[in-house]
């Protein structure tokens, strides 16, 4: 599979956001993509770092204008898209959500964040609520994709239901960077953490992994804090945990990545892990803590 991936900085102003993204993803699309997935809200500024009830007007409901976008250009290049909408989904009630059209520009399906974080700078909870739609994957002419968005990518029970329920693929729209204040060796350590422990669900999973982040600065509209350097680095995972591609950190960058999908199968002769689960001890799973 040719996956294409889209890393970009983005400013204020929505239309230009989407007139950018989507002169790239008719050049990747030339380029040969059959796959192509864009960062976590990439219409807009990442505005969850503070709470102010004005950024609501960004929400739109779905299908409505971006769908609509996103839906001509998967149409016109034959591609496979993945999106990432802030979603209206009626008065008070919005989800972070990922859209996936296929090659006809026909909506696929959808996913709904289901892990809401709330930390400073990523007031999420103030925006979204929970995502309803469970981790179901979603059935395109180009495999079978395990979509979820950013936080999610912590949770390994997350990433396992997805592959137990047959994606081929995980994916994740990513919004994730770094708090100035912090020192520059903390940073690393949260930009290797993020990268380690997907890189884990690949191998736990025998699937490919695609992280697609943000890169650049985006100041603070409150000033509370200095804004967020979104630390890019988007990067691809085979079945073992191999990186295939990783972006710069500093840079927007548009890249097509040749995946050999047949491999997953051998990896997972060598590594059953799906067959030696030990199911019936897993119980405990479902609490959220065993005292």
């Amino acid at each position: 599979m040719k996956l294409g991936i889209i890393q970009q900085h983005n400013i204020a102003d929505v239309d230009s956001n989407r007139k950018r993204l989507i002169e790239k993803i008719e050049k990747l699309a030339a380029a040969g993509a059959e796959l192509i997935v864009l960062q976590e809200l990439h219409n807009s500024l990442y505005f969850c770092q503070t709470e102010d009830v004005n950024c609501f007007d960004l929400a739109e409901p779905i299908p409505g204008c971006s769908t609509q976008a996103y839906s001509a250009v998967a149409r016109q290049c034959h591609i496979v898209l993945v999106t990432s909408l802030f979603e209206k989904r009626a008065a008070g009630l919005y989800h972070n959500t990922a859209v996936v059209f296929e090659k006809d520009g026909n909506i696929a399906g959808m996913y709904r964040k289901m892990h809401i974080p709330d930390d400073p700078a990523y007031y999420e909870k103030f925006y979204f609520t929970p995502g309803d739609l469970g981790f179901t994957p979603i059935d395109t002419s180009v495999g079978r994709l395990g979509v979820m968005v950013c936080w999610d990518q912590w949770y390994p029970e997350a990433a396992r239901l997805m592959a137990m329920k047959g994606a081929e693929m995980l994916i994740y729209p990513t919004a994730i960077g770094y708090e100035s204040s912090d020192p520059v060796e903390e940073q690393q350590r949260q930009r290797e953490a993020w990268i380690t422990v997907q890189r884990g669900h690949a191998v736990a999973n025998g699937i490919p992994l695609v992280a697609v982040n943000r890169v650049g600065h985006e100041e603070d509209p409150s000033h509370a804090t200095h804004g967020i350097d979104f630390w890019g680095s988007s990067f691809i995972a085979g079945p073992q945990g191999e990186l295939l591609y990783q972006a710069p950190q500093d840079q927007e960058t548009e890249q097509v990545i040749d995946i050999d999908m047949k491999r997953c199968e051998n990896v997972r002769r060598w590594w059953p892990f799906l067959r030696d689960r030990r199911c019936e001890a897993y119980g405990g799973i479902t609490s959220r803590y065993l005292d």
